[in-house]
């Protein structure tokens, strides 16, 4: 009998691992699912992946966004590495962002952005909603940051503003005073 149970545990790790991306390896758990490293390999993009990963290890590769619902098909899905990647923050890392910070918030802080040049650096984990979410819809940048320009502008407007409130307060005071009885 021991033979068999051999052969079954055999059997289960092969039909286990069948699914394996190409660029990875796989190692069945003894808890079902699988532990899929895909670490240092290159990857530009996620292959399919098995739907019982439980670990998936994706870190040093070149990814630098993921679509969203990218691991909405893993259910079993426990832990997953995607630092030291070359991450494009902008909104094609909000399902990323959401996903971590939904599961393991303290992960957000070890994946770091290499571009736009206002996040590059940064962990995920500190830029906001605005800094995520501006793909196809920024502010020109002439009107995000227009500089000492604007800063003029807003004096010269302001000193017109004050200049006509004064000349008025100085022609509604005249007529009252012109007005009073002599006696």
């Amino acid at each position: 009998m021991p033979a068999w149970g051999t052969l079954f545990l055999l059997w289960a790790t092969v039909e286990a691992t069948k699914d394996c991306p190409e660029q990875c390896t796989c190692q069945a758990l003894e808890s079902m699912g699988l532990w899929v490293d895909c670490r240092g390999r290159g990857l530009t993009s996620l292959p399919a992946l098995p739907a019982h990963t439980r670990h998936l290890l994706l870190a040093n590769n070149s990814l630098r966004s993921l679509p969203p619902g990218t691991f909405d098909h893993l259910l079993q899905l426990q832990t997953l590495d995607v630092t030291q990647n070359p991450w494009h923050c902008d909104c094609s890392l909000i399902y990323l962002h959401l996903w971590l910070e939904d599961r393991t918030p303290e992960a957000l802080l070890d994946v770091h952005c290499a571009s736009p040049s206002l996040a590059t650096l940064h962990p995920l984990g500190q830029l906001t909603g605005y800094e995520l979410g501006n793909c196809g819809w920024q502010l020109q940048t002439s009107w995000a940051y227009p500089g000492v320009w604007w800063d003029v502008a807003l004096v010269v407007v302001a000193t017109m503003g004050l200049v006509l409130l004064a000349s008025l307060l100085c022609t509604a005071t005249e007529p009252l005073l012109s007005e009073s009885p002599s006696s």
